[in-house]
């Protein structure tokens, strides 16, 4: 059941370069755990599309099964939304986004929905570089179950229940890394600062772009010894940079940056990623760079957060297969369906 929010607000309550309010951008109230991670992650999408002056209307909110993938019924209400079945996320974001390449899509899944069921479907997104934003929300169990561990789960974290967990995590940023994503980032829930300007790059990104955001649950996950609750984290983060989003024609946004060498990360659209480097020896456009900070964090127990590696230029699926330019909904009968001298053209061709 979902409850729907009020719709007085404020008349003075600031407006977007558009026109739009921060409420244009929400949706209904949750009704997951209080304090629930998920909820400050739909925030930050809510306050990343508002800041990026994005139409609601041009945005299709996509998810599986899962605590995760219940959440894009709290942002952008008056966007395109689609639930799949568990772990077909990514299928159908592939077949919306061929067929409508003007809309904005985010997928939504969990570390269950993307880490199990889902992997065969979430690993052929990427080496197709699915022009996406991808965000698992990751809490390292199943919700929705009664919290049993989930395939990232680090090795050795006690879940609620008192149990240790025997087996490897699977490390889905590093994951990323192997199988050629052009933007891989990490982030914590808890940290809105970081969050949210990632997410606003990950939008502008031309092709698969992914965040991993630790997303603790407070109900089965947030116990001394689980290694993704709310005490964990906070303890064991290092950032590989602090990271501000400038978009095209726009004045610098300007944060509280720490002591390290700042880089300026350009994209296809002119925006860029203004970054201010607290890791050591990291590139963020080098693959092998990221790769080997990501090794090194989780050889010292750190959680690695922060844009982790980007490809400023990449082909996404559409450039790769030449598709349609316009929505296959805008194309006019007699394209669509030019007539049998045109098909017989055709299989003339491939004889």
């Amino acid at each position: 059941m979902s409850f729907l929010r009020p719709n007085f607000r404020h008349p003075e309550l600031p407006k977007n370069d558009i026109g739009f309010e921060r409420k244009d951008y929400e949706g209904v109230i949750s009704t997951l755990c209080a304090g629930c991670g998920h909820d400050s992650i739909s925030a930050a999408i809510t306050q990343a599309c508002f800041e990026a002056n994005i139409e609601p209307h041009r945005v299709a909110k996509l998810s599986g099964i899962g605590c995760s993938s219940k959440t894009p019924a709290y942002f952008l209400n008056n966007s395109h939304g689609f639930n799949s079945v568990h772990g077909r996320m990514p299928s159908v974001a592939t077949g919306a986004r061929l067929a409508n390449r003007d809309l904005i899509y985010f997928g939504v899944s969990g570390d269950g929905d993307t880490a199990s069921i889902g992997m065969g479907q979430y690993i052929h997104a990427i080496r197709r570089n699915l022009n996406m934003v991808y965000i698992v929300m990751n809490n390292g169990c199943y919700g929705l179950t009664k919290g049993q561990d989930s395939a990232t789960a680090d090795y050795g974290s006690v879940n609620k229940a008192g149990h240790e967990n025997l087996f490897q995590n699977i490390d889905l940023a590093g994951l990323c890394l192997e199988l050629g994503a052009t933007f891989v980032a990490r982030s914590f829930s808890g940290d809105k600062e970081q969050l949210i300007p990632l997410i606003k790059a990950a939008i502008r990104h031309q092709g698969f772009a992914f965040i991993d955001v630790i997303s603790p649950c407070v109900t089965f996950n947030n116990n001394q010894g689980s290694t993704k609750s709310y005490d964990f984290v906070r303890a064991h983060m290092e950032a590989t940079s602090t990271v501000d989003f400038v978009p095209a024609v726009h004045s610098e946004i300007t944060t509280q940056y720490g002591e390290g060498t700042e880089k300026v990360v350009r994209m296809h659209d002119g925006s860029h990623i203004n970054l201010s480097k607290l890791a050591k020896d990291w590139d963020p456009t080098d693959r092998a760079s990221s790769a080997k900070r990501l090794g090194e964090a989780k050889a010292n127990g750190e959680i690695l957060t922060g844009l982790i590696y980007i490809k400023p230029e990449s082909l996404e699926l559409h450039d790769v297969l030449g598709s349609s330019a316009t929505p296959l909904n805008h194309l006019p009968h007699s394209e669509l369906c030019p007539g049998s001298s045109v098909l017989e053209k055709i299989n003339s061709s491939l004889r």
